[in-house]
């Protein structure tokens, strides 16, 4: 029996779609599953649309996530000769033909069958037709010669059966006029030099494995088995796209989501193993299979990836956190000076608290961050004489300790509650906004320990 091999194939014309990670995902998972080999295809013959920045991408998003292929990437525009190859083999034994139909009448024939409201089928006008009856001075496209009668079935590993009569199929092309081949006859024969055993690819791609199997068996190829995913959509329902928000790794990079985190997440997406809900990368390998993939489509949740991504958080060591957040915040938000990042490291453990991304332990973390404290009309207002005296106070009886933590703070808190016939947050509410900007935020104790005595005289004696 053959090893397993699968590969992801994606096109360098535009920024990788998370539908795309968690399709390349499934393969990478269920090789490694299988103790197998996966591999990167770099699809790039469509010259004009292809770019080295949108290839980088692809690369740097799999790579960041954690999906490492096997070997080198293989460049498709590099073997455009063996492509060539297969289709003057497949002109030679009959399977396809030189069609000499101008794009004039290709547009009338769908414009007729659009009026006729049917789909589309090429007519096979140049099936049959001898090379003498060829135009001059006209250059041919090249079609593959479908087959008319009977059914194609195949035993889809996700949909199961598939079924569809051949007639449907129509005389695709498989070389353009200009010489380069097209998508369906490259596919097939890299995925045969490969040495693919598994195509793994979303459900939209069911009508080109029917076109790809013709060919490998115009070409008496042994075929690669099918796994057809169904596709994510949105919440609404619909087809998710590269318009809509969240649709790209590195969406989910700039709000500070964790790579372990949307790997759970988009592993979890469509495919289930009992009831168990979060995975350590050597679970994800162990468990991953086929069978738990469902056919119906799956939908995109932020809410559920903040709710992994607050887990993972959670559960991080609060070194590997702090070494995740320090990189998040050079990628995205700031150069923080070493002292700050110190406490901001000592603090980790109430500054993580409720946090669902890396974005949300940064705005925690400004009042450490920032020097100078804004604070806006809204809050200055609740800032009353009898705050001023209360803060006033506090300044006073700071300053006389010299061991600054919570068994000697408390005492001071607790005397100004009693002085002031107050509350706790008739004492902390007025501290909290002169320290952090705002009335929200950690707790007191830990926004006044963390900033230490000097910061929080400085800022206290600002108040007029």
């Amino acid at each position: 029996m053959k090893k397993v091999a699968t590969r992801f194939a994606p096109s360098p014309t535009g920024p990788l779609h998370i539908g795309g990670v968690r399709t390349a995902l499934f393969n990478w998972l269920y090789s490694k599953n299988h103790n197998g080999k996966f591999f990167l295809r770099i699809e790039d013959t469509d010259k004009e649309r292809s770019k080295e920045e949108f290839k980088l991408q692809i690369l740097n998003s799999l790579k960041w996530i954690g999906i490492n292929h096997d070997g080198e990437e293989y460049i498709q525009s590099k073997n455009i000769e063996s492509h060539i190859k297969v289709v003057n083999k497949l002109l030679e034994t009959g399977n396809a033909y030189k069609c000499y139909c101008s794009s004039d009448e290709i547009e009338e024939q769908k414009l007729r069958a659009k009026q006729k409201k049917i789909p589309y089928i090429y007519n096979r006008k140049w099936r049959d037709k001898s090379e003498i009856e060829a135009p001059q001075d006209v250059k041919p496209v090249i079609r593959f010669k479908s087959k008319i009668e009977g059914s194609t079935k195949i035993n889809d590993l996700v949909q199961g059966d598939i079924e569809i009569e051949n007639n449907t199929i129509e005389d695709f092309i498989i070389l353009r006029r200009d010489g380069t081949p097209t998508y369906n006859l490259s596919a097939s024969v890299d995925d045969h030099n490969m040495d693919m055993t598994h195509i793994i690819r979303g459900d939209d791609h069911k009508i080109n494995t029917f076109k790809q199997i013709q060919i490998y068996e115009a070409l008496q190829w042994e075929k690669p088995l099918f796994a057809h995913i169904p596709l994510i959509h949105t919440l609404e329902g619909k087809k998710l796209s590269k318009r809509d928000n969240a649709s790209t790794i590195d969406d989910y990079k700039k709000i500070g989501i964790m790579p372990d985190a949307l790997r759970n997440y988009l592993m979890r997406l469509g495919w289930s193993y009992k009831d168990k809900e979060v995975f350590s990368l050597e679970e994800s390998i162990k468990y991953f299979n086929l069978e738990g993939i469902g056919k119906s489509p799956s939908k995109l949740d932020m809410s559920r990836i903040l709710s992994m991504n607050e887990y993972y958080i959670k559960n991080k060591s609060n070194d590997d956190l702090f070494q995740s957040f320090e990189e998040y915040c050079k990628n995205f938000k700031e150069n923080i000076n070493n002292e700050n990042l110190n406490i901001i490291k000592k603090s980790l453990t109430f500054l993580k608290n409720k946090a669902k991304t890396m974005e949300d332990i940064y705005n925690n973390s400004k009042f450490i961050i920032n020097d100078e404290i804004i604070i806006e009309k809204a809050e200055m207002s609740l800032i009353t004489e009898n705050a001023k005296n209360i803060i006033k106070s506090f300044m006073k009886k700071v300053n006389e300790i010299e061991v600054f933590n919570k068994e000697t703070l408390e005492p001071i808190i607790n005397n100004l509650i009693s002085e002031n016939q107050t509350n706790f947050k008739g004492v902390g509410q007025p501290l909290r906004i002169i320290l952090t900007g705002s009335k929200f935020g950690p707790g007191i104790y830990d926004i006044i320990i963390s900033l230490g005595k000097k910061r929080v005289l400085d800022r206290l004696s600002k108040v007029g």
